[in-house]
């Protein structure tokens, strides 16, 4: 069982936005075995969530697995959770095992599983043979005790396992796939039997042996091919658990040595090889070299790392040899949460679900006494009893509810697979599900539609008279108070100075102004820098800088302002203008977005004229209300809450620490990998590189799966609503509704599969 920490409603962005006032709730994955169709995902769930404790419980049926929540301070009444949620589930009628030994299991052959079915069909071909010669012209029936010896194994041996969850479920007080098929094959075989012993000597009576043999061995076939489509739909997770390397060579005293992953620590010196697999998190500490990060990004060229460059577990060095000190190991490392993430955004459950969930709770029941309608039916109308009994299995039959369980999470797994391997992460169903309604998108400006790495283009003494000593001595007092922070502008001072060579002296007092600068003292002066917006708040006098602030903004700098605090009034001292770069491919992106209908919106910080300017370059048009500018950080969930109450549905795309607000109002967030972790915690999709393609890619990835979801469900629900009439009138022989009935899993569990083939 994997246990986890997470928020409490770990699969909403909303309930992401504020882990430090959600409660933590623990989370425990169990491995389900025995369930066959949506009524006993219904029946599992339910009895997890009757456990004392238990918060929340969602069974996934294509995954077979379940997810529970419970309370971090709350505790079982007797034993540890692993055994009273699993002898719940059993209870049930079902088995569950811990997560891990799943994820442990090694390959699996594709015909692993086969021999039951193979038996069926050589046991059930001799019996479906007359029916094959009758259409030939040429008539003949196997003796009524070689049809009994040849159905009986198939019925009571291959078919046991319908007996025995069938019974299960029955004690359970409930009903599900299992019933059905035992139900009604044993009405087949049975009728057959009876006829035969009852017939008189010498006559031939019609038997029905073929009908419950082929039946079973069809649901047998169709659940094989069901759960090899399920190893395919899980392909994307096996993929990323190949990646994690066994072994790494540690860096000692002695030289190398290789030792096992799991004694690697923090702090310690690995080799790599060229072509091998870099195993953990780190920094290049030696040698320069290429590394393809495709099963991690997506992107399809090597990427070049030198002394600093960041590297990822997982990805595959180039041709040259690097030594790299570990910065992550477990689970902390960008490869283990890419898993983790993939594996609760597959466990979730989409909204659409919940209807199949209510319709399956009640499903088998109602089919059970329609199945009883149509035999009392037909026997009442004068039709024999065998007819009458035959109509009432290929009721039975046609109605499992297999296909209702699988259409949405085949769905979501192929395409949450898929998209991982084009480096999209969709952190949770329900991002998924409203992705493909968004028709407005709002992105943050700063890291996000731009490189993120402004610099200090311009500065000016705010008398303009100053010269270059005085203006240097300046620069080395903002330095000396953006020392500290990371906002992209403070760091470009900090590096502007440092390219002059000025000298670095220390501040004092230094606090963050929320959205709108830094103050400190630095050698006994009081200064003041950060925004024209601040010190226009701070009662700043306009003075001649203004006139050149103002060029400046009509070029799309960023301006902002040094100012001293003297005797409790504002002096302006340094003018500075900052400029960023569109990032390479931002503006073939928006228009793309916009091609596909899409109202595209820029919010920034900066102020209008520099938020218009850096647009234009992005194809954007202010005229149309294309940008935003002076939207503080705080203000921007609020900006995004407008758009939804005028009844858009709003995706936001950003990068930063004061994007996560904003990321988790939207009704679909998404977070640049290249961001910080804040930012990708509040979204519900990650996108694992900075291309703004992917931006446009997710929202297509969403609408095929949905569609797909869609597909299934109608498909699901159009033979059950087409076939359960049918077989009750009299047009569906027991064998052809065992057939379309395997056919609806197989052909849901293809038509996911089709998603396999998406590419950006």
């Amino acid at each position: 069982m994997n246990q986890t920490v997470f928020p409490q409603n770990p699969t909403a962005s909303k309930a992401r936005s504020s882990p430090a006032d959600a409660e933590l709730v623990h989370s425990l994955d169990l491995v389900i075995g025995g369930m066959t169709c949506a009524s006993c995902v219904g029946r599992v769930e339910r009895a997890l969530r009757k456990v004392p404790g238990v918060q929340d419980a969602s069974v996934n049926l294509a995954t077979e697995s379940a997810r529970v929540s419970y309370g971090a301070g709350q505790a079982p009444a007797a034993g540890s959770w692993e055994a009273v949620l699993s002898r719940a589930v059993r209870d049930a009628g079902y088995e569950a095992r811990p997560a891990e030994q799943a994820a442990e299991a090694g390959p699996v052959s594709a015909w692993a599983g086969f021999a039951p079915v193979a038996v069926g069909l050589a046991l059930s071909f001799p019996l479906v043979l007359p029916m094959v010669t009758g259409w030939l012209g040429l008539p003949f029936m196997l003796p009524a005790w070689l049809q009994f010896l040849l159905a009986t194994p198939v019925q009571f041996v291959l078919g046991a396992r319908f007996y025995a969850a069938g019974w299960r479920a029955v004690r359970a007080g409930a009903g599900n796939m299992d019933v059905l098929v035992a139900v009604g094959t044993s009405a087949g075989w049975g009728l057959s039997v009876w006829l035969w012993l009852t017939g008189s000597a010498g006559d031939m009576p019609h038997l029905y042996f073929e009908a419950s043999a082929v039946v079973i061995t069809l649901v047998l076939l169709g659940k094989w091919l069901e759960a090899r489509a399920k190893r395919q739909a899980t392909a994307a997770i096996r993929a990323l658990h190949a990646l994690r390397p066994a072994t790494a060579r540690l860096l000692g005293d002695e030289g190398e040595v290789e030792v096992p992953i799991a004694e690697i620590l923090v702090g310690d010196a690995l080799v790599v090889r060229p072509g091998e697999r870099i195993p953990l998190d780190g920094v290049v500490k030696q040698g320069e070299t290429q590394v393809d990060e495709s099963m991690l990004t997506g992107e399809s060229l090597p990427v070049a790392k030198s002394p600093g460059s960041a590297l990822s577990g997982g990805s595959i060095n180039g041709d040259g040899r690097i030594v790299l000190d570990v910065t992550a190991v477990g689970t902390e490392t960008v490869l283990a949460r890419i898993i983790r993430l993939v594996e609760d955004a597959q466990a979730a459950k989409a909204p659409i679900q919940r209807l199949v969930d209510r319709v399956s709770e009640v499903f088998v029941p109602v089919v059970l006494l329609v199945a009883l309608a149509t035999g009392v039916g037909w026997w009442w109308t004068g039709a024999a009893m065998e007819i009458a009994v035959m109509h009432a299995v290929a009721v039975l039959v046609i109605a499992c509810p297999c296909a209702l369980g699988l259409a949405t999470p085949a769905a979501l797994m192929a395409g949450m697979g898929v998209a991982a391997r084009h480096g999209i992460l969709i952190q949770d169903a329900q991002a998924l599900e409203l992705a493909r309604r968004v028709d407005t998108v709002l992105f943050d400006k700063t890291g996000t539609l731009t490189v993120g790495r402004p610099r200090l283009m311009h500065v000016s003494g705010a008398g303009l008279a100053g010269g270059t000593d005085e203006v240097a001595g300046l620069l080395v007092l903002a330095a000396a108070l953006q020392g500290g922070s990371e906002h992209p502008l403070a760091r470009a001072v900090v590096a502007h100075a440092q390219a002059q060579g000025l000298p670095s002296i220390q501040p004092e007092q230094v606090r963050a102004v929320a959205g709108r600068g830094t103050e400190g003292v630095v050698e006994g002066r009081t200064l003041l820098l950060g925004s024209l917006r601040w010190m226009d708040e701070l009662g700043l006098p306009a003075g001649p800088w203004q006139a050149q602030a103002q060029a400046w903004q009509s070029q799309g700098c960023t301006v902002s302002m040094m100012a001293e605090r003297v005797d409790g009034e504002v002096k302006g001292l340094l003018a500075m203008a900052f400029g960023d770069e569109p990032k390479p491919g931002a503006a073939q992106a928006l228009a793309a977005l916009k091609a596909r209908g899409l109202r595209i919106v820029m919010v920034s910080g900066d102020n209008r004229g520099a938020a218009e300017a850096m647009a234009r370059r992005l194809g954007l048009d202010p005229a149309a209300g294309e940008v935003e500018g002076e939207v503080l950080p705080a203000d921007k969930a609020a900006r995004v809450a407008a758009w939804r109450q005028a009844g858009h549905v709003v995706a936001m795309v950003g990068d930063g620490i004061n994007d996560a607000p904003a990321l988790a109002a939207a009704d679909v967030g998404m977070a640049m990998s290249n961001g910080t972790d804040v930012a990708m915690q509040a979204a519900g999709v990650t996108l694992m590189r900075g291309d703004l393609a992917l931006v446009g890619a997710a929202l297509d990835i969403s609408h095929r799966t949905v569609a797909k979801i869609r597909q299934n469900l109608f498909w699901a629900f159009a033979y059950n609503v087409a076939g359960i009439p049918l077989a009750m009138l009299g047009y569906l022989s027991p064998v052809v509704a065992g057939a379309a009935m395997a056919l609806s899993s197989v052909s849901v569990m293809a038509n996911a599969l089709l998603l396999r083939r998406w590419k950006p």
